[in-house]
């Protein structure tokens, strides 16, 4: 059984940074793209970034773009999100996913980590 285990979330001020991750077990996901979505209080998931296998294809949504960096280790079944100057509009439950669709359907979701962000 896949699982996706999210960790780095926390509470910083604007203009921070924080350092997501999210690693698999169960089975190795080296070939899927992994992605990064969040949800915050009130509103749909949206979608945040994505990574294809090689890394060589990658996505930002326009509100991120300039500001975070997704990464991948396929060494380490691991994918991070770096986010640099957040803003409080990115506070949300964060969310690593896998899947061969993404960003239209994930295969596998991660529980979610709380970022924070104070003004």
């Amino acid at each position: 059984q896949v699982q996706l285990a999210e960790s780095g979330g926390g509470l910083v001020q604007a203009g921070g940074s924080l350092r997501l991750s999210c690693a698999a077990s169960g089975r190795t996901l080296a070939s899927y793209t992994k992605a990064w979505f969040r949800q915050a209080p009130g509103k749909e998931r949206e979608f945040v970034a994505s990574i294809n296998w090689s890394g060589g294809s990658i996505r930002y949504a326009d509100s991120v773009k300039g500001r975070f960096t997704i990464s991948r280790d396929n060494a380490e079944n691991t994918v991070y999100l770096q986010m640099n100057s957040l803003k409080p509009e990115d506070t949300a439950v964060y969310y690593c996913a896998a899947g061969y669709a993404i960003p239209t359907r994930a295969d596998y979701w991660g529980q979610g980590t709380q970022v924070t962000v104070s003004s």
